[in-house]
Order: C-alpha cells, then sequence, then structure tokens
C-alpha cells in the first residue's frame, strides 16, 4: 500500500518559548497531524526579545516522551561548546531511550551560540572542516567499537559508547552550501537545509544526490530534510507585523554566523520591513497560499518538512493547519 501523506511535522523553537511550553506544543501538534519534531541546539536566542534558550537534549526527552514520532536534534555543533564525543553519547543515549525515533543533525555551528565558551571563531572553511572530522568521531563511536582519535582538530583517548542503542541514529549534515552538500551525501544519511525557493532547495538536493551516488549509495532512499518558516494570522496585516516582530532574522538576507550577541541582531532588526521577507518567508492569512508554498518543497523531492509559524499563537496556527493544510499535502 502506498503512503499518500507528506511527511510535516512541527519545528520546536527553542529560542522563542520555554522548555515546558515547547513540550506542550509538540504534544499539541502531534494530536492535529504534524508528523514528528525537530528543534535546533541554541545558547542563546537571535534576539532579546524571542528570549529563550532552553537546553535541547533535555527538551527532546520530554517530547519523545510526551509524543511518538520523530524527534530530530536539527542542528547541534559538535565542535566548540561540546566534544564531538560528548555529542555522540547524547544521541545515543536518546536513541536508546526511544529506539527508531531519534535522528541527528549537524551543523558548523554559529557564533551567537557558541562562542560563548571562548576562543578564537574561525572562518567558514574551517569550520565546515571542523564539522566533517566530529561527524567522523561521532560515526566511528557509533559503531561500538574501540575509537582513538589524534586528528587536527580534535583528540579522542581510546574508549567506546558503552551505552549504545540497537542501531545508531541517523547523521543529517545541517546546510545551505553546495559543496558540503555534496560532501554530506558521500559521508552521511540525509541533508537539513532551510526553504529558500523550490529552484534553490531542488539544486542543493541535487549536489547532495552527486556526492550520494559517488560512494555507490542511493540518493533515494536518503533523508531530504525541510525546515520551513512562515508567517500565517488570521488577518493579514497581523501575519506581516508578527514577521517583523518575532522573526525578523528570517529577513536578513546575509550570513549570521559570525554575529556573537543577541542584541547586535536587534540593532539591525530595526530596519527590516515586511518586504524584505519577499523570498525568504512567506506572509499570508491564506492556508492555502501557504499550502502551495509548503506542497512546492516535497516536489522537488524533500522527504520530510518541519513548519515553524513565526506567531506567539501557536496553538490556534496548528490546529487551522492540522485541519486545513497538513491533510491536502501529498509526498
Amino acid at each position: 500500500m502506498t503512503d499518500t501523506t507528506a511527511r510535516v511535522g512541527y519545528a520546536a523553537m527553542l529560542e522563542r518559548f520555554p522548555p515546558a511550553e515547547v513540550v506542550d506544543l509538540a504534544v499539541e501538534a502531534e494530536a492535529a497531524g504534524f508528523d514528528g519534531v525537530m528543534a535546533d541546539d541554541h545558547f542563546q536566542p537571535w534576539t532579546p526579545r524571542q528570549g529563550q534558550a532552553g537546553f535541547v537534549w533535555n527538551v527532546m526527552t520530554a517530547m519523545a516522551e510526551r509524543t511518538s514520532g520523530s524527534v530530530g536534534v536539527g542542528a547541534t555543533c559538535p565542535s566548540f561548546r561540546w566534544h564531538p564525543a560528548v555529542v555522540a553519547q547524547a544521541a545515543a543515549t536518546l536513541e536508546s531511550m526511544y529506539p527508531g525515533r531519534h535522528w541527528l543533525g549537524i551543523g558548523s555551528g554559529e557564533a551567537i551560540s557558541e562562542h560563548v565558551v571562548g576562543g578564537y571563531w574561525p572562518e567558514a572553511p574551517q569550520r565546515i572542516a571542523r564539522m566533517f572530522e566530529a561527524i567522523e568521531i561521532i560515526q566511528k563511536l557509533f559503531t561500538g567499537r574501540d575509537v582513538r582519535h589524534d586528528g587536527r582538530f580534535f583528540t579522542l583517548e581510546r574508549t567506546r559508547l558503552w551505552t549504545r542503542p540497537e542501531a545508531p541514529p541517523a547523521v543529517y549534515v545541517a546546510t545551505s552550501g553546495p559543496v558540503t552538500a555534496r560532501r554530506a551525501g558521500a559521508m552521511c544519511d540525509g541533508i537539513i537545509t532551510v526553504a529558500t525557493s523550490p529552484e534553490k532547495v531542488a539544486s542543493l538536493f541535487g549536489k547532495f544526490d552527486e556526492g550520494a551516488r559517488s560512494v555507490g549509495k542511493d540518493p533515494a532512499s536518503m533523508a531530504k530534510i525541510l525546515q520551513v518558516h512562515l508567517s500565517w494570522a488570521p488577518d493579514a496585516d497581523e501575519a506581516a507585523a508578527q514577521a517583523v516582530r518575532e522573526w525578523p532574522n528570517g529577513a536578513m538576507r546575509f550570513s549570521k554566523a559570525d554575529i556573537r550577541s543577541p542584541h547586535d541582531i536587534d540593532q539591525m532588526a530595526r530596519l527590516v520591513r515586511p518586504e524584505d521577507f519577499d523570498g525568504q518567508l512567506l506572509i499570508s492569512a491564506d492556508p492555502d497560499e501557504h499550502r502551495r508554498d509548503i506542497q512546492s518543497y516535497l516536489d522537488v523531492g524533500a522527504t520530510h518538512v518541519y513548519l515553524h509559524n513565526v506567531g506567539a499563537d501557536q496553538k490556534g496556527w496548528i490546529k487551522v493547519f492540522g485541519r486545513e493544510v497538513l491533510p491536502r499535502l501529498t509526498p
């Protein structure tokens, strides 16, 4: 029997809602028909107004306990605040507690969360090199064998993961760069990226597929995860206003990887206007317009889409999309 239901999950924004509240929202989302939940690893929010930064591993565990779908950390950076061995231990523990439900998203990091431990903040090429070396360590530890590593960036004394699931969690790379996407296809189980346009996403997926095929893997069997930020409210003016108020970072058309403080982004946010979101994030009070936008990404190969509505009324949005949008999407 063919599955005719699109896989559309809930993006839990730990930088915007207190931990207990965001767990409740994940439960509400599952009840409304959302398939799985993902959350990013933040030490700081993007702006002071967002106001939160719960510890992702604690929150993921609580979500897994109260829901039945997949729970993905989508992404953490195993390079600055965390040694890759610690990330491997956290992911293996979560998967051993909730078998078959956890996937691990890994990124190269952003200064706003990673620089808090001090030290030199490198340029992007070095951050990406660190990320792939970290993935190598994590994947070796997931085998259950003793591992020793003495690399360019990391050292690991001979050890193993003592608590380990029957099968390791899938490892996905979060990126918007074609070179990194191709390398992720060769080295990992899937890719995570943020919606920009269907054409750009399709091109990135193509590079990922190239990398997978280069090592004999079938890209059709691999995960292509998309995070879609959107602004829906019952009123069009409020949909525009809440995007500027709650998620101004979504309108900034430059890399934010080197910005260190939410207060710096807050200063830049004063220049953001609703029109700045064009091509970055759909603002609309029409659920069907959002449905068409989400469907366009499923049509170019996204295997799982996670939605984040920038409005404060998450429960109202979850109910409307669960009723009017999700049932009308096709894989």
